[in-house]
């Protein structure tokens, strides 16, 4: 598949740049495979539109507030953002402006090790991370409060990135469904363009995850499964091929890809050229994901991380 197949016209003024006044403000847009029907609902509405046997599957990783603003010796500007802790204060990290950095600099309370290239370096932290949320370059709105940029069942600090489809539940919306958890700490490649020319030539970073063993029976026994977000759904079919329960994955989902453990599918709507819409793509379709976007952007919806949400059943 040519990753070009990934693009789409989206207008500026549909990428949310700040979360609904409530979390389940939001809107969700129902598309059921196998008739091809589409409803327009509002989030809360979603125990209504999954089936009722569904195990809903959530991702209960934290975002680390890893974007650190620093100052370099000769007074310019510089920032570290923090992608992953390697071991005790050892962190992979992405720094700018990275030529002017030099191994063995040190800004406040990072230390830069070694430059690994495009941009990120091995850095050593003095203390835990204490910086900002790690918000994507498309938000250009400063977040008031930053658990808007954690789901309310966040647990586990790892991640560079929110799994964004599970920002739109409550604590009480989320009483009403039977729920189990994964952990995947989600890191930026996930949100990268895909430069290569086709998906096959593209290597997708590996990206840790735990699964308790209760969970992955209850899991395996479901007669339904609803798996909130692209990194949930990671996580199951990863298992569901006879990885163990804790490690790291590379499983790129794209078309073509047989899924053996998700159902139904609870995500937003995604950057082009993304592996996230590659993902959607395998599990709804080429054209018809194409046909849902052009919907949904008929329709308004909000689109990225703070946007709308499509169900997928």
């Amino acid at each position: 598949m040519l990753t070009s197949e990934l693009d789409y016209e989206l207008p500026a003024e549909l990428i949310a740049q700040r979360p609904a006044e409530r979390r389940d403000d939001s809107r969700l847009l129902v598309y059921d495979r196998a008739t091809r029907a589409v409803e327009h609902r509002g989030f809360r509405e979603l125990p209504e539109a999954v089936p009722r046997e569904t195990l809903v599957v959530v991702n209960d990783t934290r975002v680390v507030p890893g974007r650190i603003r620093l100052r370099r010796p000769t007074g310019g500007e510089a920032e570290v953002l923090l992608v992953e802790r390697l071991e005790g204060d050892l962190w992979e990290a992405l720094a700018r402006p990275s030529r002017k950095l030099r191994p063995g600099e040190t800004l406040g309370p990072v230390t830069l090790v070694e430059s690994l290239g495009d941009g990120r370096w091995r850095v050593r932290l003095e203390g835990e991370p204490a910086g900002e949320a790690p918000l994507p370059p498309y938000i250009t709105e400063r977040l008031a409060d930053a658990e808007r940029y954690q789901t309310v069942y966040a647990d586990e600090p790892g991640s560079a990135a929110a799994p964004t489809a599970g920002l739109h539940f409550t604590p009480e919306l989320l009483a009403g469904f039977d729920l189990e958890r994964v952990t995947l700490h989600v890191g930026l490649d996930t949100f990268r363009p895909i430069t290569a020319e086709t998906l096959a030539d593209h290597a997708l970073h590996s990206e840790r995850y735990r699964v308790e063993a209760d969970a992955w029976r209850r899991i395996q026994a479901a007669p339904h499964v609803t798996a909130v977000g692209t990194t949930s759904v990671r996580v199951l079919e990863s298992l569901a091929r006879g990885e163990p329960l804790e490690g790291r994955t590379r499983l790129f989902v794209a078309p073509d890809f047989v899924f053996h453990r998700t159902d139904a599918l609870l995500t937003n709507f995604h950057l082009p050229r993304s592996t996230l819409l590659a993902l959607v793509m395998a599990f709804t379709g080429i054209e018809e994901t194409r046909r849902l976007y052009r919907l949904a952007i008929e329709e308004r919806y909000r689109f990225y991380s703070f946007g709308d949400a499509m169900l997928i059943l």
